[in-house]
């Protein structure tokens, strides 16, 4: 299937590694170039069509200058917006710190490049958003209150934009990830076997049957359905949250 999107231009945020990564990959498999951003881009693999750059989502001055670089270069067709998570903890005793911290990281920071790259979105009459989440917005994940709280106020900042550019050509759309093999879920996956006092084999086993499919999601599988909404051929997806989870929330 010809996804129609060769030759159009995106912006991965946490390209680096994990889900990131993935996409970044598979979009300039598709040929589109590919504006890969991450903190550490000298980890960024070096593949054809994919141009790293270094942004740090928790700095102001590091997004702004990531935004001017991208209007020079007459911006973007499909953003992908991909912020790593905060750190893990319960919800009771969080500070006003901690919360502030995590939302300019995860929320004000992609709101902030969105609206910059929706302009020249909005003038072509064509774009692609894509926000990556966490079932968390759907069913809270226990002890990463930072997490479903500020991805659940992004979640409605999605659903709210979409409903305001779609005139323009331009679908906004969410992606929930459940259990993909990524370097963070093996990270809160070993943090939970510390806690337990149980070997990280037992804690993924036990998380694994909660997951019909049986296994954790590869990260090309999540990638596979990022590309295919920024494709042409998804024109008339937008607003929507789509899980990728092996169907591991029960909520309908």
């Amino acid at each position: 299937m010809d996804l129609g999107i060769s030759g159009k231009t995106a912006l991965v945020l946490g390209a680096s590694r994990g889900l990131g990564a993935a996409i970044a990959s598979s979009l300039a498999a598709e040929g589109a170039k590919v504006y890969a951003a991450a903190r550490n881009a000298d980890k960024i693999e070096n593949l054809e069509n994919v141009v790293p750059l270094t942004v740090d989502l928790s700095d102001k001055a590091s997004v702004g200058a990531l935004i001017e670089k991208l209007r020079a270069a007459g911006g973007v067709d499909i953003l992908v917006n991909n912020s790593g998570g905060p750190k893990a903890g319960p919800a009771l005793g969080q500070s006003a710190d901690h919360w502030v911290s995590a939302f300019e990281m995860m929320a004000t920071s992609i709101f902030t490049i969105t609206d910059a790259m929706l302009e020249g979105m909005i003038e072509r009459k064509w774009g692609r958003i894509i926000t990556i989440g966490s079932s968390g917005v759907e069913q809270p994940i226990a002890n990463l209150a930072l997490s479903n709280g500020v991805r659940a106020a992004v979640a409605g900042w999605s659903k709210t934009l979409a409903s305001e550019v779609g005139q323009h050509g331009v679908t906004v759309n969410m992606i929930l990830p459940g259990r993909i093999d990524t370097d963070r879920v093996r990270e809160l996956d070993g943090i939970k076997a510390k806690n337990t006092g149980a070997d990280i084999e037992a804690v993924q086993n036990a998380s694994k049957k909660d997951i019909p499919i049986g296994r954790y999601g590869k990260p090309e599988e999540f990638a596979a359905v990022s590309t295919f909404l920024a494709s042409t051929k998804a024109s008339y997806v937008t607003g929507s949250s789509i899980r990728v989870d092996g169907g591991m929330i029960k909520g309908i």
